[in-house]
């Protein structure tokens, strides 16, 4: 049954005045036990070393785009990580001038101990945009000014190291990237170059070119050799309406003016064509033949018969129509060889274009390859300078760099609750213990305290309510207890108050 809060402070007083020596008993207990954790509390100092983050030298407006200065996000996180690492932990827990001679010779287990001890106790904090502080707390003082100050200048040691570290790996990485592109890339060169002295047909273009080229000329051909077929078929027609022979008389002039006449045509073809030709050929013939016959009518000198007489001769003009069907069945047999060349020339060009369509796939993988190769080679170039810069930028100490802004104090007081807050803190809670108690006690409490409590539990006024009455001799004893509890309590923060100052003027510790 929940007590009324407004009559709560009156039944607490009430509950306290009632046990008086359980209330004086749980101040001391209480008090008594904050102050004696205080002379227990083990008190830590504290010490910082603080980091100046220099990431805006000169050198930086100066090198952009030409370098990549060694940047470290959440540096805080960043340095904290860092002075976890065993190697910098175990540097400092060998330390001899912080755990004294032979701090490098215990066994391993004690070694594993202090390291934790370090890690433990080991404090990296942000300290605005541009700082952060390593600190270590111990209960040393001494040992906890070496030791922040000991990790200051190993992280300030380490942190160079390891920039300079990886500007070289990433500089002597790209040059492996390099070297191994390069020998890629005259690979490529190698095989295109193979590629191209083996292939030799041309491009597509010039083969296009070619094969439209001789298709024009094997168009004209044919229509020359189809003008030279009507023509030889005009001759042949004209030659079966012509006699082939004529009469005349035999004499010597006849005889010398056909061949001075022959002579003639043949001295006319031979200016145009070779003694190869047909029609010259067929002219020696003639002209052969015919001095044959005019030395044959010499010899015989029967001139009055030649004179008298005559014989059938060649028509001259069935010889003409004769020899220019020669030269034209000549020139159709002429340009039947050149139509068969031009055939030939279209299938070889056929078959270069089939060979081209073939390689054209290959030769566009290896000027692909070729390409990308020489980009990625020439990009791995620029980014191998840059990378070559940016190390030596951090090898003379440019670019990002930490240094030590403010070296660790030697701590003069401990860090966190003092012993005088203990003091303060126990007479509080010793004088709170007991009426807090009560109110939780009053809480949980079911019997009845007050008349609310009946009239709102079972909805009925209350029409009597008795006060308790005590008497003459309850009330003389109560005050006797009273005024024994009130001399207990006085003496218990006497002697409370004395051993805060004995304590504070180091008479006791």
């Amino acid at each position: 049954m929940a007590l009324p809060l407004s009559q709560l402070p009156v039944e607490i007083v009430r509950e306290v005045r009632a046990r008086k020596w359980l209330t004086l008993l749980l101040f001391v207990v209480v008090s008594f036990g904050v102050l004696a954790t205080g002379f227990l509390w083990p008190y830590k100092y504290e010490s910082e070393t603080i980091i100046f983050i220099d990431d805006q030298n000169i050198i930086r407006p100066l090198m952009e785009g030409s370098a990549v200065t060694t940047e470290i996000n959440d540096r805080a996180s960043a340095a904290k990580e860092l002075l976890w690492s065993r190697s910098v932990v175990e540097r400092v827990a060998v330390d001899e001038s912080i755990f004294g001679e032979g701090a490098a010779d215990i066994d391993p287990e004690q070694l594993e101990g202090r390291i934790g001890y370090l890690r433990n106790n080991l404090i990296v904090r942000p300290r605005g945009d541009t700082y952060f502080a390593i600190g270590f707390r111990s209960e040393s003082p001494m040992q906890a000014f070496q030791v922040a100050q000991r990790m200051g200048q190993l992280f300030i040691e380490e942190s160079n190291e390891r920039k300079r570290a990886e500007s070289r790996n990433a500089y002597e990485f790209i040059n492996k990237q390099v070297k191994s592109y390069e020998s890629q890339l005259a690979e490529v060169e190698a095989r295109l170059k193979q590629f191209l002295s083996e292939n030799v047909d041309g491009t597509e273009g010039a083969a296009n070119n070619r094969m439209a080229s001789l298709r024009n000329q094997l168009e004209l051909a044919e229509l020359e050799r189809a003008e030279l077929q009507t023509r030889a078929r005009s001759l042949e027609n004209e030659l079966n309406r012509v006699n082939p022979t004529i009469r005349e008389g035999r004499t010597a002039d006849a005889y010398q003016n056909r061949i001075s006449s022959l002579e003639e045509q043949l001295d006319n073809l031979r200016l145009r064509y070779h003694d190869t030709y047909p029609d010259i050929v067929i002219l020696r013939e003639q002209l052969q033949e015919l001095r044959r016959q005019r030395a044959r009518a010499m010899a015989n000198q029967d001139e009055s018969v030649l004179s008298r007489g005559g014989e059938e001769v060649s028509n001259p003009v069935y010889q003409e129509i004769q020899s220019e069907l020669s030269r034209t069945r000549a020139n159709i047999q002429t340009i039947n060889t050149r139509i068969n060349s031009f055939e030939q020339l279209l299938a070889e060009q056929t078959r270069r274009m089939e060979r081209i369509q073939e390689n054209k796939a290959q030769y566009s993988d290896l000027t692909r390859d070729m390409e990308v190769n020489k980009q990625i080679y020439d990009d791995l170039l620029k980014r191998r300078e840059r990378a070559r810069v940016s190390m030596h930028l951090d090898v003379e100490g440019q670019g990002l760099n930490y240094r030590i802004n403010e070296t660790a104090q030697f701590p003069l007081g401990a860090s966190g609750p003092k012993f005088s807050t203990f003091a303060v803190a126990g007479l509080f809670l010793g004088l709170l213990a007991p009426f807090g108690l009560a109110a939780g006690l009053l809480q949980i409490d079911p019997r009845v305290k007050a008349r609310q409590q009946l009239e709102d539990d079972i909805g009925l006024p209350v029409l009597v309510e008795l006060p308790q009455v005590r008497t003459p001799f309850e009330i003389r004893r109560d005050r006797r207890v009273t005024v024994l509890v009130g001399a207990c309590a006085i003496i218990a923060v006497a002697v409370y108050i004395a051993l805060v100052v004995a304590s504070m003027m180091g008479v006791i510790g």
